[in-house]
């Protein structure tokens, strides 16, 4: 059983940055395709980044691409996503995710664990 804890949360200023990370126990971060969504109040949860398992493809969705960077540490068995120029509309809660197939991780479905978010609000 794969476990997701995300930290890094916070409120930051419009313009700010912040570094979420994603603690995975149960399994090496290596193996697992991983990725990030977040659900905005009222909103439908959707894509953000996805790096896939054995150091293959990441995709970034284009709406963020020019301000969030994901990454992984498989000697911390951690996962990251670096938020940089953040806006208002970036506000939202932020979930990591888990497979352990490779698969391509644009979509909710493809994953098998979530972690709880963590709360990401950024202030005009």
């Amino acid at each position: 059983q794969v476990q997701l804890s995300e930290s890094g949360g916070g409120l930051v200023q419009a313009g700010g940055s912040l570094r979420l990370s994603c603690a995975v126990s149960g399994n090496t971060v290596g193996m697992l395709t991983m990725g990030w969504f977040r659900q905005a109040p009222g909103k439908e949860r959707e894509f953000l980044a996805t790096s896939m398992a054995y150091g293959n493809a990441e995709t970034v969705a284009d709406y963020v691409k020019a301000r969030f960077t994901i990454s992984r540490d498989n000697t911390k068995n951690q996962m990251y996503l670096q938020m940089n120029s953040l806006e208002p509309e970036d506000t939202a809660v932020y979930y990591c995710a888990a497979a352990r197939a490779m698969v391509v991780g644009t979509r909710e479905r493809e994953y098998e664990f979530w972690g709880q978010g963590t709360q990401v609000t950024v202030s005009s």
